[in-house]
């Protein structure tokens, strides 16, 4: 009877506990967090853009000397590094040939300037009729036409300097036959040097005529040479979106030889844009876009328009408004009208907001 007993007790004790449960029902859930954020407030700021790009330097004017006519060459007159004059001599083809031609036309040329001098007269006295005389005439002016073409072909067997400058290449020697269009010589110009360098499409449009550059030729040590761009290329590359951009050294220090490698320095001038974190700008197929926050703790996706990046910022050209506060992170599962809760970053309590704060106030008991 004492067993029974226990047993009972102890039925009685487990019982309210099992009732109690079944009452109270499902246990009550918690309420859902806010989505954490960090904001950005958007504002002006100075934008540049610097950057160093490799290069080659170049001769801006470079000539080379190719012969109009064919022949045997008797004289070479220069070697690379020679500094030559416009108008010097480079080089002679044997033009005895030629010169006899030219001798002869220039015989027929005066016995049909004779011969048309005499049908006049007697055209005169009426022993020739005009059709006569209109004959003789064409004979000369073929005759004269014959003595220029030969003329031009005699000076075209010497070869002149076209500007001053410096020989760079001798590819000839004296007793070599050529044929016509022959590369002989080159000539180039070191008083102008220059240097092609690429830039990103986005840059491009930041860049003018006559900006400065920096120009560091590794050949010559770690100086800094004053340069200019001449010329902006207007074609984009499709395939890598540069553009080629044209530097000349302005003056051109002592030493500097076309052909040598070079670093170019380019900046774009400081001026006030409106700017983000790069981790602000998100893509997807529908263009590149930004969280905006709003007052309510919600969040809505803004299209917006980029434009040169420097460093962690990117200049915004369209689509945002300064004193907006952006997304910068918390991303991840993010969606345009959530509810959000701003923490930390430039602008985690932002005015106007509906769990905006003064800094240290405390916050409500139902917050």
């Amino acid at each position: 009877m004492r067993i029974g007993g226990a047993v009972a007790a102890l039925a009685l004790a487990v019982l309210p506990a099992g009732c109690g449960n079944e009452s109270s029902g499902k246990t009550a859930k918690r309420p859902a967090r806010a989505h954490l954020v960090e904001l950005f407030e958007v504002k002006p700021g100075h934008l540049s853009y610097t950057a160093s790009r490799a290069g080659s330097l170049r001769a801006l004017r470079e000539v080379k000397i190719v012969n109009e006519e064919e022949g045997r060459l008797t004289e070479v007159a220069v070697r690379e590094g020679d500094r030559v004059a416009a108008g010097d001599v480079l080089a002679r083809y044997d033009d005895r040939i030629l010169r006899a031609q030219l001798d002869k036309a220039a015989a027929t040329r005066k016995q049909a300037e004779v011969d048309y001098e005499r049908n006049r007269q007697m055209k005169a006295k009426g022993f020739v009729s005009d059709d006569a005389v209109s004959r003789a005439m064409t004979v000369v002016e073929i005759a004269r036409a014959e003595e220029r073409l030969l003329a031009a072909r005699v000076a075209n067997m010497t070869l002149s300097a076209p500007f001053d400058g410096v020989v760079s290449q001798r590819l000839v020697e004296p007793g070599n036959a050529t044929p016509r269009h022959t590369h002989l010589l080159s000539v180039i110009d070191p008083s102008k040097l220059v240097t092609d360098v690429t830039v990103s499409e986005l840059v491009i449009p930041h860049l003018g005529v006559g900006d400065p550059a920096q120009v560091r030729i590794d050949a010559l040590g770690d100086a800094l040479h004053e340069g200019r761009i001449v010329r902006i290329h207007p074609a984009i590359d499709p395939s890598s979106r540069t553009g080629r951009v044209e530097v000349q050294l302005d003056p051109v220090p002592a030493g500097a030889r076309a052909g040598q490698f070079c670093r170019v320095a380019l900046s774009t001038g400081a001026s006030e844009r409106l700017v983000v974190p790069l981790s602000a700008l998100q893509r997807d197929a529908q263009g590149e876009y930004v969280m905006v926050h709003r007052k309510d703790d919600t969040v809505e996706r803004r299209g917006v328009a980029s434009g040169l990046r420097l460093a962690d910022r990117v200049e915004v050209q369209a689509g945002l408004k300064p004193n907006e506060h952006v997304v910068v992170k918390g991303f991840i599962g993010l969606k345009p009208g959530q509810a959000v809760k701003p923490v930390g970053g430039e602008a985690a309590k932002p005015r106007g907001g509906a769990d905006a704060r003064t800094p240290g106030e405390a916050p409500s008991k139902g917050s």
